[in-house]
């Protein structure tokens, strides 16, 4: 189990007591912290984890978690991040179950919103986790595009061998180095299982300024590794998505999140594209 931290002392101790109370509790938890300014390490030392503490500025979403793997003495490799809390105690058995299979390389589980999820956010958790579980692979690229690719390491599980044999993490970039590890495993003939059951409440309430950097960070990366978009374009998910999300608002009457709807696509759409060209 690893868990990079950054100034996490509210979240740190329920988050590990939650782990270390599930019916499959881990073997081992690192916690890896970038110099935080508060106890963060020494509550998760306290509960018993084994804590790395690196440089603040070092930190990079990639190298941060590939330096944890590579401590950790496991043949599987779960990473949480310390926002996300289990819904229930049988989240790491859920998640870890579709691991059987040789073929299965990697599992990822359900983000639940928070209750102070606003609603296009809530939206958004609904419409990338749904109640219907999926194994995805290489035949899948044609049917979903990018979304075959679509990984979450908020919550997931990855077999160490093949990730460390698929290079494990991208290093070169600011995010969607989770999306690049599970295209590399799926190219190569590996699939991967989204499991519902396993569950964790997470969401964000992005304004759109964080809408635009999160776009154009994952841009960048697309231009960074544009191999990728060999194989899958991106566009058209994302213009699934807006129109499923006035669906939404319109159904929940809703109606004055049109205009800040527009607005967000907008947002990411400029910061996906900038990414592509200056990142």
């Amino acid at each position: 189990m690893i868990i990079p931290t950054l100034n996490a002392c509210r979240t740190i101790g329920n988050l590990i007591s939650s782990l270390l109370s599930q019916e499959s509790p881990p073997l081992e938890i690192i916690v890896i912290d970038s110099s935080s300014g508060d106890n963060t390490a020494g509550i998760a030392g306290d509960f018993g984890a084994k804590t790395i503490v690196i440089p603040q500025r070092s930190f990079n979403h990639g190298k941060t978690r590939n330096l944890a793997a590579k401590e950790a003495s496991g043949e599987v490799l779960v990473f949480m991040t310390q926002d996300a809390l289990p819904a229930d105690n049988k989240l790491l058995g859920a998640l870890t179950g579709p691991l059987q299979p040789d073929d299965i390389a990697a599992a990822f589980g359900r983000h639940i919103p928070a209750p102070d999820a606003n609603p296009l956010d809530a939206f958004a958790r609904y419409f990338n986790y749904p109640d219907e579980g999926s194994i995805k692979g290489i035949d899948d690229i044609s049917r979903f595009g990018m979304k075959t690719f679509f990984f979450s390491n908020v919550c997931s599980a990855i077999k160490k061998d093949p990730f460390m044999t698929a290079g494990m993490f991208p290093e070169d970039i600011r995010a969607n180095e989770d999306m690049l590890i599970a295209a590399k495993l799926i190219l190569t003939g590996f699939r991967i299982a989204y499991v519902p059951d396993a569950r964790v409440i997470h969401s964000h309430n992005y304004s759109l300024l964080k809408q635009f950097r999160r776009y154009y960070n994952i841009g960048s990366s697309l231009k960074t590794h544009d191999w990728v978009l060999r194989h899958v374009r991106a566009e058209g998910e994302g213009i699934r998505f807006v129109r499923e999300q006035i669906r939404f608002t319109f159904k929940e009457q809703k109606y004055l999140l049109v205009p800040y709807i527009l607005f967000e696509s907008a947002a990411k759409y400029a910061g996906y594209k900038s990414g592509l060209l200056f990142g």
